[in-house]
């Protein structure tokens, strides 16, 4: 007997239409996220890049080291209120001082009412209250820079250093991934050699903790000479050295 009821449901061709739609957007999600994370490591690179032109340009125009200069006479060089450091035991000796708070808020002050950075920055900083949103720039991630001469990074194994260099801390809250291709890009791709290095994790004696700390102990392999993409750990920290 003749069935004149048409069959329902999709053609295999219609079928082949959607499986292609559907994999031209996950192919677009996916090379747009690839597209940001390039960005944000571009932006962290170019951050330490302006970072590092400053300081020195700022050397350049005022002979006086940006956070190590004394606030009277940043007054006066500078041309507008500055309000530190402060009269100290190292201030004024040429360098920004491991553990000092205060220089290394000065140095954003300093640096931005100079116009050598961009931002309005105010010193005075302590460990408390140094990422408060007014001491330091932040990364994309929303991590605070920090620049200052410190033993806040990592050498073979795992182990911090005890040699202490001017360095950028370019803020916590970074993927490994992030991390890695960063390396990748600007240095050896090794997390414990090169100009860039990894911040020790927390817990770690260093100079300027837990601004310059990893949040995360998961960013490196056990090995120690790889980033650990496995453990995808959110909370990498990585330091620039000078």
């Amino acid at each position: 007997m003749y069935n004149s009821k048409k069959q329902s449901g999709f053609t295999l061709v219609e079928i082949a239409i959607v499986l292609v739609i559907i994999g031209l957007l996950l192919g677009g999600i996916l090379k747009g996220q690839e597209l940001i994370n390039s960005a944000r490591v571009r932006n962290l690179a170019d951050q330490n890049s302006g970072v590092q032109a400053a300081y020195y340009g700022f050397i350049d125009r005022f002979r006086q080291v940006p956070g190590d200069w004394l606030e009277a006479d940043a007054d006066a060089g500078i041309g507008v209120a500055i309000t530190s450091p402060v009269a100290g035991a190292n201030t004024g000796n040429g360098r920004i001082d491991e553990g000092s708070w205060e220089e290394a808020s000065a140095v954003w002050e300093q640096l931005s009412k100079a116009g050598f950075i961009q931002g309005n920055y105010v010193g005075g900083g302590t460990a408390a209250n140094y990422t408060d949103g007014t001491r330091a720039p932040i990364n994309a991630f929303n991590g605070n820079l920090l620049l200052a001469r410190s033993q806040d990074f990592l050498t073979a194994d795992d182990v911090v250093s005890t040699t202490r260099r001017l360095s950028l801390v370019i803020g916590d809250n970074i993927p490994v991934k992030i991390a890695r291709e960063l390396d990748v890009k600007v240095d050896d791709s090794n997390p414990h050699s090169g100009i860039l290095r990894l911040a020790p994790d927390t817990g770690g004696a260093v100079d300027f903790a837990p601004v310059s700390e990893s949040t995360s102990a998961n960013c490196v392999a056990a090995a120690g000479t790889t980033y650990d993409i496995a453990t995808d750990a959110q909370n990498c920290n990585l330091v620039f050295l000078y």
